[in-house]
């Protein structure tokens, strides 16, 4: 999975998007906070390879991109979009290769710029990154080269509070970032910091009207949120090895950052620290059963945008949810399984 699986769509009602084998699933909440549907299939009948992105816009409408196996060999990219949780995702839409033609290259990243059109990135043949764009007025544009050298698996797509869409990847020794220069626009190569990035575990927010925030692993182990124009800022030790997800969220009065993360002991570990203010520190504190090793989390806001988290092992298939207590400080409910 890349990007956030729960979320909330226009009624209130959230979703999940969970891969299954050589499909895609979804389940919704029947009512807001009330007992959830029976999963669904994404898309109608078309196989998928494992691997899936998720992104969503301002209008809560959710955009799914996968890759499908086409002739021995080659594969190509399919994009899906939720309206309402309720109703079906649309049929799968081939949007093609990011080198017209060829096998998987990596795993892509959808976002959602202001005027509600998906942007998918996806690591191209030659080690870069290539850009696919919704037009204005329907369909796509044509795939863009947006350069780089050996930029690893897993990328960060996240769209700013200005509508804008930005891009982070990690490749050896470095980490780079593109932005929009205006809506619509190709996203061009910004910054290039030198500093090791794990892997896998690249997560941005958008974090105020100036900023996003990557989160990332770093060879010593620690979580570190970087911001461009700036230096990476070690926030607190990882609690775990895989990547953390990240909501933006009011409690008590305050703008909060929430990050949670499988922990090494295989609970699930929360964060909280005033947003973009990292020097305030952090702790984690722990939650819920132990969890397999394959267990994946999500952040969310709920009807009343308070914090809810699900994890979801694609191993035993159990689907596991929590949200927030109506008292101080970041209390959750116990988890249950839905």
């Amino acid at each position: 999975m890349n990007g956030d699986w729960l979320l909330r769509g226009r009624d209130g009602r959230l979703t999940v998007y969970l891969p299954s084998g050589d499909a895609v699933l979804c389940r919704a909440e029947r009512t807001p906070a009330g007992a959830w549907d029976a999963p669904r299939k994404v898309g109608g009948t078309q196989k998928l390879h494992p691997g899936l992105a998720v992104g969503q816009g301002t209008d809560r409408y959710a955009h799914l991109v996968a890759w499908r196996p086409t002739v021995p060999g080659q594969s190509g990219l399919v994009h899906s979009t939720h309206y309402r949780p309720l109703l079906a995702p649309l049929d799968w839409i081939p949007i093609g290769h990011p080198d017209k033609k060829g096998d998987r290259t990596g795993m892509p990243a959808v976002t959602v710029d202001a005027q509600g059109r998906a942007h998918v990135f996806v690591r191209n043949q030659a080690g870069g990154v290539s850009m696919l764009g919704q037009k204005e007025k329907g369909g796509w544009g044509p795939w863009r080269d947006l350069k780089g050298t050996d930029v690893h698996d897993e990328l960060a797509a996240v769209t700013g509070e200005s509508g804008l869409v930005e891009l982070y990847a990690a490749a050896p020794g470095v980490v780079l970032h593109w932005r929009q220069e205006g809506p619509g626009h190709v996203p061009v190569l910004e910054e290039e910091i030198e500093v090791s990035a794990h892997p896998g575990t690249l997560r941005a927010l958008a974090t105020s009207a100036a900023h996003t925030t990557l989160f990332f692993t770093d060879d010593s182990g620690d979580l570190c949120a970087w911001r461009p124009g700036d230096k990476p800022v070690p926030l607190l030790a990882c609690a775990g090895p895989g990547p953390v997800s990240a909501v933006r969220c009011d409690i008590e009065g305050h703008d909060c950052t929430v990050l949670a993360q499988r922990s090494a002991s295989g609970r699930v570990a929360f964060a909280a620290y005033p947003t973009e203010q990292e020097p305030a520190g952090a702790w984690w504190t722990e939650s819920g059963p132990q969890l397999p090793a394959d267990a994946e989390i999500s952040l969310a806001l709920d009807e009343h945008d308070e914090v809810v988290a699900a994890t979801r092992s694609p191993g035993t298939g159990r689907l596991l949810f929590t949200r927030r207590k109506d008292e101080p400080g970041l209390a959750l409910q116990a988890w249950r399984e839905v």
